[in-house]
Protein backbone atom coordinates (compact mmCIF):
# COMPACT_ATOMS: atom_id res chain seq x y z
CA UNK A 1 0.00 0.00 0.00
CA UNK A 2 1.20 3.65 -0.87
CA UNK A 3 2.50 5.61 2.15
CA UNK A 4 -0.05 8.19 3.40
CA UNK A 5 -3.00 5.97 2.51
CA UNK A 6 -5.36 4.16 5.07
CA UNK A 7 -7.60 2.40 2.17
CA UNK A 8 -7.45 2.05 -1.35
CA UNK A 9 -9.86 1.95 -4.10
CA UNK A 10 -10.18 -1.26 -5.72
CA UNK A 11 -8.83 -0.86 -9.50
CA UNK A 12 -11.56 -1.27 -11.94
CA UNK A 13 -10.27 -4.26 -15.16
CA UNK A 14 -12.24 -2.31 -17.67
CA UNK A 15 -10.48 0.84 -17.11
CA UNK A 16 -6.75 -1.19 -17.67
CA UNK A 17 -5.64 0.18 -14.28
CA UNK A 18 -2.98 -1.35 -11.79
CA UNK A 19 -1.62 1.25 -9.24
CA UNK A 20 2.14 2.04 -8.67
CA UNK A 21 2.27 1.32 -5.75
CA UNK A 22 6.22 0.91 -5.21
CA UNK A 23 7.83 4.25 -4.30
CA UNK A 24 11.63 2.56 -4.59
CA UNK A 25 10.59 2.92 -9.24
CA UNK A 26 9.95 6.67 -8.73
CA UNK A 27 14.08 7.83 -8.36
CA UNK A 28 14.01 5.58 -11.98
CA UNK A 29 11.23 7.87 -13.38
CA UNK A 30 13.18 10.88 -11.95
CA UNK A 31 16.27 10.08 -13.67
CA UNK A 32 14.62 9.12 -17.18
CA UNK A 33 12.52 12.00 -17.17
CA UNK A 34 14.86 14.72 -16.69
CA UNK A 35 12.48 16.51 -14.29
CA UNK A 36 13.56 20.47 -13.76
CA UNK A 37 11.76 22.93 -12.02
CA UNK A 38 10.15 24.43 -15.07
CA UNK A 39 8.71 21.72 -16.51
CA UNK A 40 5.17 21.43 -16.91
CA UNK A 41 3.98 17.65 -16.67
CA UNK A 42 1.15 15.80 -18.00
CA UNK A 43 0.06 12.79 -16.18
CA UNK A 44 -2.45 10.58 -17.66
CA UNK A 45 -4.19 8.25 -15.06
CA UNK A 46 -2.81 9.36 -11.74
CA UNK A 47 -4.31 6.23 -9.91
CA UNK A 48 -3.71 6.72 -6.06
CA UNK A 49 -1.21 9.83 -6.58
CA UNK A 50 1.76 7.80 -5.67
CA UNK A 51 3.94 9.28 -9.01
CA UNK A 52 1.99 12.67 -8.99
CA UNK A 53 3.34 13.71 -5.50
CA UNK A 54 6.51 13.01 -6.55
CA UNK A 55 6.41 14.91 -10.12
CA UNK A 56 4.64 17.87 -8.21
CA UNK A 57 7.82 18.11 -5.83
CA UNK A 58 9.84 18.42 -8.89
CA UNK A 59 8.41 20.21 -11.34
CA UNK A 60 6.36 23.53 -11.69
CA UNK A 61 3.10 21.89 -12.48
CA UNK A 62 1.35 19.32 -13.17
CA UNK A 63 -1.83 18.40 -15.01
CA UNK A 64 -3.23 15.05 -13.52
CA UNK A 65 -5.97 13.51 -16.18
CA UNK A 66 -8.15 10.68 -14.31
CA UNK A 67 -11.21 8.54 -15.74
CA UNK A 68 -12.07 7.63 -12.64
CA UNK A 69 -14.16 9.34 -10.41
CA UNK A 70 -14.38 7.52 -7.34
CA UNK A 71 -10.04 7.59 -6.97
CA UNK A 72 -10.66 11.48 -6.55
CA UNK A 73 -11.07 11.77 -2.59
CA UNK A 74 -7.91 9.23 -2.65
CA UNK A 75 -5.99 11.66 -4.99
CA UNK A 76 -7.30 14.55 -3.19
CA UNK A 77 -6.04 13.45 0.48
CA UNK A 78 -2.51 12.28 -0.83
CA UNK A 79 -2.05 15.83 -2.78
CA UNK A 80 -3.39 17.82 -0.37
CA UNK A 81 -1.50 21.12 0.42
CA UNK A 82 -0.02 20.39 -3.30
CA UNK A 83 -1.27 24.01 -4.83
CA UNK A 84 0.87 23.44 -8.16
CA UNK A 85 -1.19 19.82 -8.97
CA UNK A 86 -4.27 20.37 -11.32
CA UNK A 87 -6.33 17.39 -11.62
CA UNK A 88 -9.08 16.87 -14.65
CA UNK A 89 -11.87 14.40 -14.52
CA UNK A 90 -12.20 12.90 -17.91
CA UNK A 91 -11.41 10.92 -20.38
CA UNK A 92 -8.03 11.55 -21.91
CA UNK A 93 -8.56 10.21 -25.44
CA UNK A 94 -11.69 12.92 -25.15
CA UNK A 95 -10.34 15.91 -23.64
CA UNK A 96 -8.53 18.72 -25.13
CA UNK A 97 -5.10 17.96 -23.87
CA UNK A 98 -3.25 20.57 -26.18
CA UNK A 99 -5.67 23.11 -24.55
CA UNK A 100 -4.29 22.68 -21.08
CA UNK A 101 -2.54 25.87 -19.97
CA UNK A 102 0.42 25.93 -19.32
CA UNK A 103 1.41 23.84 -21.99
CA UNK A 104 2.67 20.66 -20.91
CA UNK A 105 6.24 20.12 -21.58
CA UNK A 106 6.91 16.46 -20.74
CA UNK A 107 4.42 13.20 -20.52
CA UNK A 108 4.90 11.16 -17.78
CA UNK A 109 3.10 8.57 -16.82
CA UNK A 110 2.25 5.10 -15.46
CA UNK A 111 -0.49 4.96 -18.56
CA UNK A 112 -3.78 2.52 -18.27
CA UNK A 113 -2.75 -0.27 -20.87
CA UNK A 114 -6.28 0.11 -22.89
CA UNK A 115 -5.13 3.76 -24.08
CA UNK A 116 -1.32 3.68 -24.05
CA UNK A 117 -0.93 3.29 -27.82
CA UNK A 118 -3.24 5.49 -29.00
CA UNK A 119 -2.73 8.34 -26.72
CA UNK A 120 1.09 8.14 -27.31
CA UNK A 121 0.60 8.55 -30.86
CA UNK A 122 -1.85 11.04 -30.63
CA UNK A 123 0.34 13.15 -28.71
CA UNK A 124 3.35 13.21 -31.18
CA UNK A 125 1.69 15.34 -33.00
CA UNK A 126 -1.79 16.44 -30.97
CA UNK A 127 0.66 17.77 -27.90
CA UNK A 128 3.65 19.91 -29.66
CA UNK A 129 4.85 21.41 -27.00
CA UNK A 130 5.81 17.94 -25.25
CA UNK A 131 9.52 17.77 -25.86
CA UNK A 132 9.99 14.49 -23.47
CA UNK A 133 7.86 11.05 -23.07
CA UNK A 134 8.44 9.08 -19.88
CA UNK A 135 6.33 6.12 -19.78
CA UNK A 136 5.38 2.67 -17.69
CA UNK A 137 3.51 0.85 -20.53
CA UNK A 138 3.25 -3.23 -21.23
CA UNK A 139 6.80 -4.28 -21.98
CA UNK A 140 5.08 -5.72 -25.46
CA UNK A 141 4.04 -2.02 -26.22
CA UNK A 142 7.59 -0.30 -25.39
CA UNK A 143 9.36 -2.98 -27.46
CA UNK A 144 6.81 -2.05 -30.31
CA UNK A 145 7.72 1.54 -29.97
CA UNK A 146 11.42 1.27 -31.18
CA UNK A 147 10.76 -2.16 -33.27
CA UNK A 148 13.07 -2.89 -36.56
CA UNK A 149 11.50 -2.87 -39.52
CA UNK A 150 10.57 -6.29 -40.94
CA UNK A 151 10.18 -8.08 -37.26
CA UNK A 152 6.75 -9.03 -35.40
CA UNK A 153 6.78 -5.88 -33.53
CA UNK A 154 7.46 -3.39 -36.60
CA UNK A 155 3.82 -2.02 -37.25
CA UNK A 156 2.11 2.09 -37.58
CA UNK A 157 3.26 3.32 -34.10
CA UNK A 158 7.01 2.14 -34.45
CA UNK A 159 7.07 4.51 -37.70
CA UNK A 160 5.43 7.03 -35.92
CA UNK A 161 6.89 7.09 -33.06
CA UNK A 162 10.53 7.01 -34.70
CA UNK A 163 9.71 9.72 -37.01
CA UNK A 164 8.65 11.93 -33.78
CA UNK A 165 11.11 10.62 -31.06
CA UNK A 166 14.68 9.00 -30.44
CA UNK A 167 14.44 6.77 -27.44
CA UNK A 168 16.45 7.88 -24.15
CA UNK A 169 16.11 4.89 -21.73
CA UNK A 170 14.08 1.75 -21.47
CA UNK A 171 13.95 -0.10 -17.99
CA UNK A 172 12.27 -3.10 -17.66
CA UNK A 173 9.55 -2.91 -14.53
CA UNK A 174 8.85 -6.19 -11.82
CA UNK A 175 4.44 -7.11 -11.84
CA UNK A 176 5.24 -6.74 -7.80
CA UNK A 177 5.13 -2.55 -8.33
CA UNK A 178 1.79 -2.74 -8.95
CA UNK A 179 -1.21 -3.83 -7.39
CA UNK A 180 -3.10 -5.28 -8.51
CA UNK A 181 -0.07 -7.44 -10.07
CA UNK A 182 -0.45 -7.55 -14.24
CA UNK A 183 -0.27 -10.56 -15.83
CA UNK A 184 2.42 -9.09 -18.30
CA UNK A 185 5.51 -7.80 -17.96
CA UNK A 186 6.15 -3.82 -18.23
CA UNK A 187 8.74 -1.16 -18.57
CA UNK A 188 9.63 2.35 -18.33
CA UNK A 189 10.90 4.04 -21.50
CA UNK A 190 11.91 7.45 -22.60
CA UNK A 191 12.08 9.16 -25.76
CA UNK A 192 12.67 12.54 -26.93
CA UNK A 193 11.40 14.95 -29.87
CA UNK A 194 12.41 15.50 -32.86
CA UNK A 195 11.59 17.85 -35.41
CA UNK A 196 8.84 16.04 -37.04
CA UNK A 197 9.08 15.96 -41.01
CA UNK A 198 7.01 18.00 -42.78
CA UNK A 199 3.58 17.04 -44.50
CA UNK A 200 3.22 14.60 -40.71
CA UNK A 201 -0.19 14.69 -40.90
CA UNK A 202 0.49 13.28 -44.59
CA UNK A 203 2.87 10.77 -43.64
CA UNK A 204 0.72 9.39 -40.83
CA UNK A 205 -2.26 8.74 -42.76
CA UNK A 206 -0.07 6.84 -44.78
CA UNK A 207 1.53 4.74 -42.53
CA UNK A 208 -1.48 3.94 -40.69
CA UNK A 209 -3.48 2.82 -43.91
CA UNK A 210 -0.26 0.96 -45.60
CA UNK A 211 -0.46 -1.22 -42.09
CA UNK A 212 -4.27 -1.16 -41.60
CA UNK A 213 -4.28 -4.55 -43.37
CA UNK A 214 -0.64 -6.12 -42.10
CA UNK A 215 -0.92 -9.60 -44.79
CA UNK A 216 -1.64 -7.58 -47.82
CA UNK A 217 0.79 -5.50 -49.97
CA UNK A 218 1.06 -2.29 -48.98
CA UNK A 219 -0.16 -0.99 -52.66
CA UNK A 220 -3.27 -3.30 -51.78
CA UNK A 221 -3.53 -1.70 -48.43
CA UNK A 222 -3.42 1.61 -49.55
CA UNK A 223 -6.12 1.05 -51.84
CA UNK A 224 -8.63 -0.53 -49.30
CA UNK A 225 -8.11 1.82 -46.77
CA UNK A 226 -9.01 4.82 -50.02
CA UNK A 227 -5.77 6.77 -50.16
CA UNK A 228 -4.19 5.63 -53.18
CA UNK A 229 -5.16 3.11 -56.34
CA UNK A 230 -2.69 -0.09 -56.61
CA UNK A 231 -0.73 1.45 -59.87
CA UNK A 232 -0.52 4.64 -58.24
CA UNK A 233 1.43 2.90 -55.13
CA UNK A 234 3.41 0.49 -57.12
CA UNK A 235 4.61 3.63 -59.23
CA UNK A 236 5.22 5.13 -56.14
CA UNK A 237 7.27 2.32 -54.73
CA UNK A 238 9.31 1.96 -57.94
CA UNK A 239 10.23 5.82 -57.62
CA UNK A 240 11.61 5.38 -54.17
CA UNK A 241 14.01 2.25 -54.92
CA UNK A 242 11.00 -0.33 -53.39
CA UNK A 243 9.58 -3.49 -55.07
CA UNK A 244 5.53 -2.42 -56.28
CA UNK A 245 5.12 -5.58 -54.41
CA UNK A 246 6.47 -4.91 -51.20
CA UNK A 247 4.59 -4.91 -47.64
CA UNK A 248 4.61 -1.99 -45.47
CA UNK A 249 6.60 -3.97 -42.16
CA UNK A 250 9.32 -4.07 -45.17
CA UNK A 251 9.91 0.06 -45.18
CA UNK A 252 11.74 2.33 -42.92
CA UNK A 253 10.01 5.05 -41.05
CA UNK A 254 11.71 7.26 -43.35
CA UNK A 255 10.85 5.61 -46.27
CA UNK A 256 7.43 6.24 -45.40
CA UNK A 257 8.37 9.91 -45.26
CA UNK A 258 9.99 9.38 -49.22
CA UNK A 259 6.45 7.44 -50.13
CA UNK A 260 4.38 9.78 -48.79
CA UNK A 261 6.13 12.45 -50.69
CA UNK A 262 6.33 10.48 -54.20
CA UNK A 263 2.26 9.47 -53.73
CA UNK A 264 1.50 13.38 -53.40
CA UNK A 265 3.51 14.02 -56.77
Amino acid sequence: MARGSTSRPPAKKRLGQHFLVDENLLGVIGRLSDLGPGDVVLEVGPGLGVLTGYLAARARLVHAVELDRSLEPQLAERLAGRTNVQLHLGDALALDLGALEPAATKLVSNLPYNIATPLLVESLDGLPAIGLWCVMVQREVADRFFAEPSTKAYGAVSVLVQLAAERTGLHPVSRTVFRPRPNVDSALVAFRRRPLPESYPRIKEVVQGAFAHRRKRLANSLELAGLADRGRTAAALEKISRHPGARAEELAPQEFVALASALGE
